[in-house]
């Protein structure tokens, strides 16, 4: 590592360093590769507004058959039809369809910190660097040359009542900011690691969001009474990280060729989901070592 980039006093940590196995996927890079891969074999995709805003689920309701998924609405009025619906909208999945409280969507934080080309230049190898308590960063990107910065914590909620007499569910929001107090657990890191980078201003920030199960791993099933839908979604936080592995998965489920030990582990399992505890922490740390709700935000960042 060159001098003048790890410059911190790194106070109480205890760790090691791991020299090949590990690394780190750059996500927009990732999608606009399996973007491009998909519309050459064939895929035609519909994004924007009002054209690529789903609205709603579409049922086929009858006494003389089954209850079916059979399409999608969106915001311009159009029905798509099909004969087979995968639903995978991440923390949206809820939204969408009753998931027997087998999903929490729970959100995390990010920003992102700008370097001169020089110091790209310096940082550009820099390995990854995680702390269970504190966060993680990675090298700059090589198009921005900005940082990406993330403070470690159990996650936030926004649990909501939607309507009256329904118990209170986490619902999930768009937001281009982060709590102050997600700035200043960065801004800690930082401190510890790089404190020459410690006050400088972001260039970006926003929270993340995805999709909790009870036990942290993907839901991928055909649906048990709604048998042209297949769910695939409960990321865990651990989504990203096996694309496009967890395509392949989803394309098997559709096929009904999954091998039985993935097919068991990522089942339909609502019985996990009986008198869920929504502030379990899941093993997660950071913070004050709680989930934590937005409605107890009071400051957010204003980057920008």
């Amino acid at each position: 590592m060159p001098e003048g980039v790890l410059t911190g006093d790194f106070p109480s940590w205890q760790g090691f360093w791991k020299k090949s196995g590990a690394g780190w996927l750059f996500a927009r890079g990732a999608l606009m590769s399996a973007y491009k891969e998909a519309v050459r074999l064939g895929v035609k995709f519909t994004a924007g507004l009002p054209h690529g805003e789903v609205e709603a689920l579409l049922y086929r309701n009858s006494t003389d058959s089954q209850p079916d998924v059979t399409g999608a609405r969106t915001a311009d009025g159009f029905e798509h039809m099909a004969d087979w619906i995968i639903l995978s909208a991440g923390a949206n999945a809820d939204v969408f369809f009753d998931f027997e409280n087998q999903l929490r969507p729970t959100a995390w934080t990010l920003a992102h910190m700008p370097l001169t080309v020089e110091e790209y230049t310096l940082y550009k190898d820099l390995p990854v660097l995680f702390n269970a308590e504190r966060g993680f960063f990675i090298e700059p990107d090589a198009e921005k040359h900005e940082l990406k910065l993330c403070d470690e914590h159990p996650g936030y909620l926004n649990m909501v009542r939607e309507h009256e007499g329904e118990e209170e569910r986490s619902r999930p929001f768009a937001r281009h900011q982060i709590p102050e107090d997600s700035e200043r657990r960065i801004r800690t890191l930082l401190q510890d690691t790089m404190p020459h980078l410690a006050e400088r201003a972001f260039s970006f920030a926003r929270i993340c969001w995805d999709a909790d199960t009870v036990d942290r791993q993907f839901l991928i099933d055909r649906h048990p009474r709604y048998k042209s839908l297949i769910v695939a979604a409960g990321g865990s936080g651990m989504g990203f990280m096996m694309m496009p592995a967890v395509g392949k998965v989803v394309a098997d489920t559709l096929e009904g060729v999954l091998e039985p030990r993935l097919r068991e582990g990522f089942r339909w399992r609502p019985e996990q989901a009986v008198d869920r505890d929504w502030q379990s922490t899941q093993d997660r740390y950071g913070a004050d070592g709680k989930v934590m709700d937005f409605r107890d935000v009071r400051e957010w960042t204003h980057v920008g």
